[in-house]
């Protein structure tokens, strides 16, 4: 049975993708970073499902997990890292503190580069007729930087950088790096983000809070089994694309952002949100 490593298992993404490869007959060491969690998920997957507790930003856990995973596979090897944990806590950069932007970093990049770094040797000895993959799950967010973003966008935009270097250095083993660059998906990481308009109800941008809320994108979201099918792909295929995006609107939020002068952008996204509208009430506020 092949094997396959995927961090963040225990919501989201992670939680439906997990499901998806017990399904089809792999066998998934999911990260979860409680044991209550690790029991839930379990339960859903079954037997081809076995958690290793821990977080990414933990070396010595995922030393511990490493010699785990090793234990089982042996030869083997591992025929897939899938590095989906990450985390996403929306605000507005002038404000929001540097410790939270710096755990963004944590987690989504030195995190998913620990992960690799650590189950490497096992990608190298996959015994499938070719060395194992890594699979780094960035965002539409790593291309497009929108306003609120700014932490999430720009551990994106290092993941990217990160997984075109590892990619083109690991050609070496043989070991591929294929980047997954989902955009709304349906999971409660939008719920989450409500808490913007309390979080930040003391700073400038209070009065643009009232009126955008960030929950309002999982209305129009893709289901998780589409980034899910996209990971199937990226693990699968005989010779896979380096990146795979699944923007929900293509033409208006993938095509035209990217092709636009930055400015013409600026002022688009400004129209939509009214940004620069508050200045009027600053002035007057005196």
């Amino acid at each position: 049975m092949k094997a396959i490593v995927v961090t963040g298992v225990s919501t989201g993404i992670g939680h439906g993708l997990a499901q998806a490869l017990c399904r089809e007959g792999y066998k998934v060491f999911g990260t979860v970073r409680h044991a209550e969690q690790a029991d839930h998920v379990r339960g859903v997957c079954g037997s081809n499902f076995t958690p290793l507790l821990l977080d990414v930003t933990d070396r010595d856990a995922i030393a511990k997990a490493v010699s785990m995973v090793e234990a089982e596979v042996g030869s083997h090897g591992l025929f897939g890292l899938v590095n989906n944990a990450g985390i996403c806590d929306p605000g507005p950069l002038s404000v929001q503190s540097t410790e939270r932007f710096a755990q963004h970093f944590d987690v989504n990049v030195t995190g998913t580069l620990s992960m690799c770094q650590a189950f490497l040797p096992l990608l190298r000895r996959c015994d499938a007729g070719r060395p194992g993959r890594i699979v780094n799950m960035s965002s539409m967010s790593g291309k497009i930087a929108y306003p609120f973003m700014g932490a999430y966008a720009a551990s994106k935009h290092a993941l990217e950088a990160l997984s075109d270097s590892l990619r083109r250095e690991l050609l070496v083993y043989g070991v591929d790096v294929v980047v997954i660059e989902p955009g709304s998906i349906d999971t409660a990481i939008w719920d989450k983000a409500a808490h913007i308009s309390t979080s930040f109800a003391d700073t400038d941008y209070a009065p643009l809070f009232q009126y955008v809320n960030l929950a309002d994108n999982r209305k129009n979201a893709q289901p998780v089994s589409a980034v899910s099918a996209k990971v199937l792909t990226a693990l699968t295929a005989r010779r896979p694309r380096a990146r795979y995006a699944l923007p929900d609107k293509w033409l208006l939020y993938w095509i035209l952002p990217r092709l636009l002068p930055a400015r013409i952008l600026d002022r688009l996204i400004d129209n939509a949100l009214g940004i620069s509208k508050l200045r009027e009430g600053l002035k007057k506020s005196g």
